[in-house]
């Protein structure tokens, strides 16, 4: 049960309306999570800013890949969910991939290394070694590359900690639940 109230779009703020519309264009619904946020329209807004921004860097698959992993890293399975129904339908990544990147994997060798590295800054608290972060500039990802993998971990990262923290109820097809960190 959710630790705080999960408004229905009716009694949304008016000021989280756009951000609403715009994910409810992209989904075909408004999921828990975007409704439950927009009761802030700062956080709302912030996140959506950081997304947006976000959703022009690097590939599709890697930025899914990354979404799994650090989900899986912080235990949240809400954002298993979500973001395994995304990769599927939006990105059409099969159900092999998304069960691999979950794990901090991949089938190609530079998103794998992306994908691990997104999984080590969960797992470090951003800590990582100097050999890890070596590792993705071999595999041939930039410095502003790296630092979009570090941004969009943030960014993941913030909708793992609301949902975990509040308990938010899960909307999407069901998955199996987080191994790493389960609640």
């Amino acid at each position: 049960m959710s630790r705080i109230k999960i408004p229905v779009r009716e009694e949304t703020p008016e000021a989280s309306q756009p951000v609403l519309d715009k994910v409810e264009k992209m989904l075909g619904f408004v999921p828990n999570l975007q409704r439950l946020m927009s009761i802030s329209p700062a956080a709302l807004s912030g996140w959506a800013g950081l997304m947006g921004q976000l959703s022009t860097t690097l590939d599709v698959k890697t930025r899914d890949g990354i979404a799994l992993a650090v989900s899986e890293a912080d235990g949240c399975d809400y954002c298993l969910a979500a973001h395994s129904y995304i990769a599927h339908n939006l990105a059409k990544i099969d159900a092999s991939e998304i069960a691999i990147n979950r794990e901090g994997k991949s089938s190609d060798p530079k998103r794998q290394a992306a994908i691990m590295f997104a999984k080590r800054l969960i797992e470090t608290a951003g800590k990582v070694s100097d050999q890890e972060f070596e590792s993705v500039r071999k595999a041939g990802w930039s410095d502003a590359n790296i630092i979009e993998i570090i941004a969009l971990t943030a960014q993941f990262l913030l909708t793992n900690f609301v949902n975990n923290a509040v308990q938010t109820p899960i909307d999407f097809p069901a998955v199996e639940g987080a191994k790493s960190k389960a609640a």
